[in-house]
């Protein structure tokens, strides 16, 4: 059963100016962590919370985590289309985030609504641990400046938690792999080619969908995984 509330209504130009005015000042502050100046636009966010306006059971309730939350434009992607019953994991390992994060479940219109579904944990998405388990997992971790190992990590503990016949959203941005074949260091480039190449693996061994949202900044692929279903 689709939502009733419209994807557009959390995106509201006082809403993104705020977000972006905090995003901005954490970018440049711990840009490894982030991988980004902007929060992602309205047609990425919609485009990650896919699978859980797109229910296999309209009746089963489902159980969700956001790892990366930023700011939380995803995050009121992903809150308008629950439905009662529920439950989001909202995972982000910068403190001033998470404090952000916090007060909007208290104070935003998207997300103040599903608040007593949601929880804020401020840490490593590996740190959760793997006694739970989820159906829809969105990710915004910037996996270009991570190391091949540390990507490695998160898809192995996301397969983990992800039930069978779950879905995995995260995106990455367009060009890069050649930007920084111009302007970075050569070691730079070969981490994050390395880097991109376990996305690429996981990408072509459970990748059901990957397409271009080319209406972001920057433009972004999203690419969509689902964990085989068991026998």
């Amino acid at each position: 059963m689709a939502p009733t509330q419209s994807f557009s209504d959390p995106f509201s130009l006082d809403t993104r100016l705020r977000d972006t005015g905090l995003f901005f000042r954490e970018a440049f502050r711990t840009f490894r962590a982030t991988g980004a100046v902007l929060p992602s636009g309205p047609v990425l966010a919609n485009h990650l919370a896919r699978f859980v306006a797109e229910r296999e059971d309209p009746t089963a309730p489902l159980r969700i985590m956001e790892a990366g939350s930023g700011t939380g434009p995803v995050s009121r992607a992903i809150a308008a289309a629950m439905q009662p019953g529920d439950a989001l994991d909202l995972v982000e390992t910068n403190p001033e985030f998470a404090t952000y994060l916090r007060g909007l479940l208290e104070t935003d219109p998207a997300l103040s609504r599903v608040a007593e579904q949601s929880t804020v944990h401020q840490a490593p998405v590996t740190d959760l641990g793997t006694d739970r388990e989820y159906d829809v997992i969105v990710s915004g971790l910037p996996f270009a400046n991570f190391t091949a190992e540390e990507v490695r990590e998160i898809f192995d503990y996301y397969f983990t938690v992800l039930r069978p016949g779950g879905h995995l959203s995260f995106f990455g941005y367009l060009y890069t792999k050649e930007i920084k074949a111009i302007v970075a260091s050569r070691h730079d480039y070969l981490r994050q080619a390395q880097s991109s190449w376990v996305v690429e693996e996981w990408v072509n061994r459970y990748g059901i969908e990957s397409k271009r949202v080319l209406p972001n900044i920057p433009p972004a692929w999203i690419h969509h995984l689902r964990k085989p279903a068991k026998d």
